[in-house]
């Protein structure tokens, strides 16, 4: 921690490792609901801290009072499964005008592993959906969504997830939850050629509150995998969805959409954020810029990305903001919420005047998968500890 740096906020445990090598939980998805001043924290429950030894997930509630969250006990939500699957990477998102939380998901059969998918070019995962009319407490049965949004392009997929992490619902209502989808893109006798079968980015969406579900197009240029979405005020004023993305390049990808996630155009390195080797997941949401910023208190112009800082492991989670996100280079300097070994991470933003913001995130002392651990700061604190943008002193 350098010098006028804030400390970090309070840290709390919501799932921690049985013991090393025992039962795990991984994969954090957050969503804050508004009306209920309620956090949902989500996880994946395995048997060990391998993919292929997931279960089912896991649920913790979190009401916030001020600056305070108090959590209810660990829900385990064994009833959202597939007989013969397994469920995993949790990415909820809510519906404001009907009050719905909807939980995506995919179940995987047995134990085959991703690996394994792309190898044999044959998909063994199911896009699947549960809603909650009542913040979490009751679930509707586990929808099965692959054929009606995928459909006939599944053949061509060698296996696909959504997020992880959280979806967004568009200031236009539209409902997007990021996904990602290894395409065939060769094959030799009918055989997927692995070499030719590449990860990409897209979303899910819906336009009739969750009603029905569809595809948009496939981020097309770099190598993206599992993402985020995020709205964002172009200087015009029209919204664009911004989308970061994980990649092999050790930096992260970005791709931008005017239609609302439709289509995406190329994707395209953003060298200011790196990435470990083999890359991580790592989490955006966009929010209003201070006053004197430039902007409407009520814009969301600026975005916040949360993801290890170091180049060459997955260690020292951070976060950085950008209060030009059309701008590649427009990160400031990260702040590093936790130093040491760290992984996958999950952001979410409470309406609030003042700004504030949770972090969900994997992290440990000798390892980043003991334990999912929760923060809640504020815009002061955050804007201190990455550098208030130069010539606006009053950035509160």
């Amino acid at each position: 921690m350098g010098p006028g740096t804030p400390p970090s906020p309070r840290r709390e445990t919501l799932f921690r490792q049985e013991a090393p090598g025992g039962v795990t939980y991984r994969i954090p998805a957050l969503l804050y609901l508004p009306p209920a001043a309620t956090f949902l924290a989500f996880a994946e429950k395995r048997s060990s801290a391998r993919d292929e030894d997931a279960q089912h997930l896991v649920l913790r509630r979190g009401r916030r009072r001020g600056l305070e969250v108090e959590w209810g006990p660990a829900e385990e939500l064994p009833q959202l499964t597939l007989p013969g699957h397994r469920t995993m990477s949790p990415c909820p998102v809510y519906e404001a005008a009907g009050g719905t939380v909807f939980l995506f998901c995919i179940c995987v059969r047995g134990r085959v592993t991703e690996r394994r998918q792309v190898l044999a070019g044959r998909n063994a995962a199911r896009l699947c959906c549960a809603a909650s009319p009542d913040g979490g407490r009751s679930w509707a049965p586990l929808r099965d969504l692959t054929e009606p949004a995928v459909g006939p392009e599944l053949r061509r997929w060698a296996t696909f997830a959504v997020g992880p992490g959280h979806g967004v619902q568009l200031a236009a209502g539209r409902l997007a939850v990021p996904a990602y989808a290894y395409y065939v893109h060769r094959r030799f006798c009918g055989l997927p050629l692995p070499c030719c079968t590449e990860p990409h980015a897209l979303v899910f969406y819906s336009d009739d509150r969750g009603r029905s579900w569809r595809r948009g197009a496939l981020v097309e240029g770099l190598r993206t995998g599992e993402c985020q979405v995020a709205e964002i005020a172009a200087a015009d004023g029209g919204p664009v969805l911004y989308c970061s993305a994980r990649t092999p390049r050790r930096c992260r990808a970005v791709a931008l959409s005017t239609d609302r996630g439709l289509r995406f155009g190329r994707s395209a390195p953003c060298e200011q954020l790196c990435e470990p080797p083999r890359g991580c997941q790592g989490s955006v949401v966009s929010f209003a810029g201070p006053p004197g910023a430039g902007q409407p208190l009520t814009a969301a112009s600026w975005l916040l990305f949360s993801h290890p800082t170091d180049k060459r492991r997955r260690r020292d989670l951070g976060l950085y903001v950008n209060p030009s996100p059309l701008e590649r280079e427009g990160w400031r300097r990260p702040w590093v919420l936790h130093e040491g070994p760290c992984g996958y991470s999950d952001l979410a933003v409470c309406p609030d005047p003042d700004g504030l913001f949770g972090c969900l995130f994997e992290c440990g002392a000798a390892s980043g998968c003991e334990e999912i651990a929760f923060c809640l700061f504020t815009r002061r604190q955050l804007l201190s500890a990455c550098g208030a943008p130069a010539g606006e002193p009053g950035a509160a």
